[in-house]
């Protein structure tokens, strides 16, 4: 690691008071007091990595490490911030289990997994473009997207503060005030995010594939930072979003935030969300979308 990239001492959560964290209701899941708790805890801990991730970033950062092809950088501060987030929850929820983006996978023994992304967005917040945010989440189920169910989730949005919360069935909300996604639209009136992968394969079947989906839309965003364009669903700046490649971490609570919005989040052929493929938007325009996507073989390929 790099010493100019290397973070600061940052207080993590203080232990709270008891509370019903385990409390379940007649479905096996948190029930309503527990999901509060829990995505009162996910804010507190995106917050507190936040904290670090803002306060430790040098004038320039360096490249620690790469992961799925050179220009897939992992940073100092990704593996710190996760730190930070792992050991607040070996405190705070000792028999849950931990997925992160950095790390292995920690089993636990509660049924409820964290997952975790440190910094959402790495390539923005390595050049310094204020699109970067840490992802908490925690769902009933083991480390399996296409079996877990989602309780709460956090996602905080470093340079600018803002955070975004959802627990299953009490709502999504951005600082408190609730969201709502925008009403269905037409493709042609839809403003869309996207992404893209860093192995030069999928990018060529990605940059073909947006380019149907350019001529059929309002226009195309590229964020970059999937847990962000997630919840610009639920917050009405974007109209619709697809993207492929997404692991886990980077949709946990970004998808719950869109969910609990009113949102659609699935996948293509009648799968769930995953890394085939993650289309979130109003249920009539993501029906729209999805048929586009399949009709240009969107989730074939490497």
């Amino acid at each position: 690691m790099s010493h100019s990239a290397a973070a600061p001492e940052s207080s993590a959560p203080a232990a709270p008071a008891p509370a019903p964290w385990t409390a379940s209701s007649p479905s096996g899941l948190p029930d309503a007091a527990a999901t509060t708790a829990l995505m009162e805890l996910a804010a507190r801990l995106a917050r507190a990595a936040g904290d670090l991730v803002r306060e430790g970033r040098p004038d320039r950062v360096l490249v620690a490490a790469t992961k799925s092809s050179p220009v897939d950088p992992v940073t100092a501060m990704d593996m710190a911030s996760e730190a930070l987030l792992r050991d607040a929850l070996a405190r705070l929820r000792p028999d849950d289990a931990i997925l992160g983006e950095e790390e292995e996978f920690h089993p636990g023994t509660s049924g409820l997994t964290w997952v975790l992304d440190p910094i959402d967005g790495t390539v923005n917040y390595l050049y310094g473009i204020p699109a970067y945010a840490v992802s908490v989440a925690v769902v009933a189920g083991g480390p399996d997207p296409a079996t877990w169910t989602a309780v709460a989730g956090a996602v905080h949005a470093v340079p600018d503060g803002r955070t975004f919360t959802a627990g299953r069935g009490l709502g999504a909300f951005l600082d408190g005030r609730r969201l709502t996604v925008n009403a269905p639209r037409p493709l042609a009136d839809s403003l869309v995010g996207t992404g893209f992968a860093y192995t030069l394969q999928r990018r060529t079947e990605q940059g073909r594939l947006v380019a149907e989906v350019l001529t059929r839309v309002r226009d195309i965003r590229r964020i970059g930072s999937a847990a962000l364009d997630l919840c610009s669903i639920a917050a009405g700046g974007l109209d619709l979003y697809y993207e492929r490649g997404l692991k886990p971490w980077d949709h946990a609570a970004g998808a719950l935030v869109a969910l609990e919005a009113g949102a659609v989040v699935t996948g293509l052929h009648g799968a769930v969300a995953g890394e085939q493929m993650t289309v979130a938007g109003p249920a009539a325009s993501v029906a729209d979308l999805v048929a586009l996507l399949e009709e240009h073989g969107a989730a074939s390929g490497a």
